[in-house]
């Protein structure tokens, strides 16, 4: 009997369903299951794919947009200290400053003890205009209590903030007085100025006090400039000192203002980031006015730009202590849901080659965070033979040394005033008691002192006053006791910071900052520079008959 043909085929049948079962099931292995994972051991979609198998397997449910906001800033801080991201409701607050104007209340504050503390009113704003007054305590918003650990910097903001022409009620509490003032401000445009005072120290030199590079620095530089024209300057002093920076385009054109036709201002190169070079036009009209640039640890990114393409075109004196030493170059790259990063790109470059940028480890902040804590520790702040160049020396236009490895370092050097610092004066400032006296000291005496014209007759008046004692008085009810010789090592700093604050409570910024410049040796250093005919450009010997 022959063997039935299907029958003698069973077994090879068998054997390739198994084969193609297996291969079937490897696939589907492959693609469904595994390939998640897969997708995620290779190639640049690992986190985007992670996410989604978080968003779809995991145990609990996951708020994604949170779990991101998180994860982005810790990648970016491994690849350098300024690389940084912003999520959409930070970008606004973040912005603000740079910006021309914002629309709010128009008010500066402190907080202290959960409470905010009106520390400035901006003349003739919102605030101005209805009665609040420094020193004022804000105690609710919109008929809320506001007070405790709710107040944060970022929820004032929120609060107080919102569009033009929008109320916000609130009320505070005066000094002396119990029951609490309601207020009802109708928010309005708040003018963000970068230069914060401009005025003749001396009959021959105008000073500028520029505090941040934004998108209207350039503009309000020309009308102080014409300002000091008008009044017949002939050396000038631009302060960056503690001027953190801003935007790139806003020292190329104030740079352009002091500089001859094509003079190299600063270049920018980065690995994707072709040399980019940024050149003076001529059309600067303050081309031959001596200059000096003041500038300290404070001083980043732009001021830094600025006062290196003075010093390299040997167009400015440069007179402080060494810069931060911030020069990387961030590109803006927004995401649709209105979140940002500001990546590193390039870095900035000195007309000589000198990198601003001072050393950093990738994914290792700590050490760059306390870099000026450890300048400090290591006396640069005190004396110019502890300052550390990392980087070889370069040279300016006319052939003098200047340093790179971070930061500018200036021509002069003027070590840290600490003349008179106690435990005393530094207690009292910490813990806010000058300012608190002072707010208090005004309300006492607002008619009396509303009625100097100008700072200089104030400053005389509150020296008569004794403002010293009287203030150690008030510390010492409020939890600080007297210390009499300390008070007395200490007495010009305290009553300089003293004095200060309360002409500021009175008058405006700029009277503050003319008030604290009448006793400051950078201030009194430039002048002689001036004087000796030390500043780039050197004006000419008058002739001898």
């Amino acid at each position: 009997m022959k063997p039935n043909k299907s029958n003698r085929l069973m077994p090879l049948l068998m054997a390739v369903c198994v084969v193609v079962g297996i291969l079937v099931g490897t696939f589907y292995a492959n693609h469904f299951s595994g390939n998640r994972l897969n997708i995620i051991n290779s190639g640049s979609n690992r986190i985007n794919n992670l996410l989604h198998i978080i968003d779809d397997q995991y145990v609990d449910k996951v708020n994604i947009d949170s779990l991101v906001d998180m994860a982005i800033p810790q990648i970016l801080a491994d690849l350098d200290p300024h690389s940084v991201y912003f999520s959409a409701k930070d970008m606004k607050q973040n912005n603000d400053e740079l910006k021309g104007s914002f629309s709010g209340v128009g008010i500066e504050f402190v907080i202290r003890e959960d409470t905010i503390h009106i520390q400035g009113v901006i003349k003739n704003g919102p605030a101005d205009q209805v009665g609040i007054r420094a020193g004022d305590k804000i105690v609710s918003v919109d008929g809320k209590p506001f007070v405790g650990k709710v107040v944060t910097n970022a929820e004032a903001m929120r609060r107080l903030k919102g569009p033009k022409d929008t109320k916000v009620k609130i009320g505070v509490i005066r000094y002396g007085e119990k029951k609490v003032r309601t207020f009802t401000i109708t928010r309005a445009d708040i003018p963000q100025k970068s230069i914060n005072a401009a005025y003749m120290i001396d009959e021959n030199t105008g000073y500028i006090k520029i505090k941040n590079f934004g998108e209207n620095t350039y503009p309000e530089l020309l009308i102080s400039l014409a300002k000091l024209s008008q009044e017949g300057f002939s050396n000038l002093i631009i302060d960056l000192r503690d001027n953190t920076g801003g935007y790139l385009q806003s020292a190329v054109q104030m740079a352009n203002e002091f500089l001859p036709k094509n003079k190299l201002i600063v270049y920018t190169e980065g690995r994707k980031s072709p040399r980019q070079d940024y050149m003076s036009d001529g059309r600067g009209s303050y081309q031959h006015i001596p200059l000096v640039v003041l500038i300290n640890e404070g001083s980043a990114s732009a001021s830094e730009i600025f006062a290196g393409a003075m010093q390299d075109n040997d167009r400015a004196t440069i007179i402080g202590r060494r810069s931060f030493g911030k020069g990387l170059v961030q590109k803006q790259l927004e995401f649709p849901d209105g979140s940002m990063i500001r990546l590193t790109v390039a870095r900035y470059y000195t007309p000589s080659g000198r990198c601003i940028q001072k050393p950093y480890t990738a994914g290792d902040n700590q050490d760059y965070e306390e870099d000026l804590l450890a300048r400090y520790q290591h006396g640069e702040f005190f004396s110019q033979d502890s300052i550390k160049h990392t980087g070889p020396a370069y040279h300016t236009s006319i052939g003098r040394t200047v340093y790179g490895g971070g930061g500018i370092t200036p021509d002069i050097f003027v070590p840290e005033d600490t003349l008179g610092m106690t435990s005393y004066y530094k207690e009292a400032a910490m813990r806010g008691l000058i300012i608190q006296f002072a707010f208090v000291y005004t309300d006492n005496n607002r008619p009396k002192l509303s009625g100097f014209d100008n700072m200089r007759d104030l400053s005389d008046y509150l020296e008569r006053q004794n403002t010293v004692d009287k203030f150690a008085t008030y510390a010492d009810k409020h939890g600080l006791k007297r210390r009499n010789l300390l008070i007395k090592k200490s007495h010009n700093l305290l009553k300089t910071f003293i004095n200060s604050r309360i002409i500021y409570n009175i008058m405006d910024e700029e009277d503050w900052i003319e008030y604290l410049n009448l006793d400051d040796n950078v201030i009194k250093t430039a002048i002689d520079v001036f004087e000796n005919n030390a500043a780039f450009p050197k004006k000419p010997e008058k002739q001898k008959n």
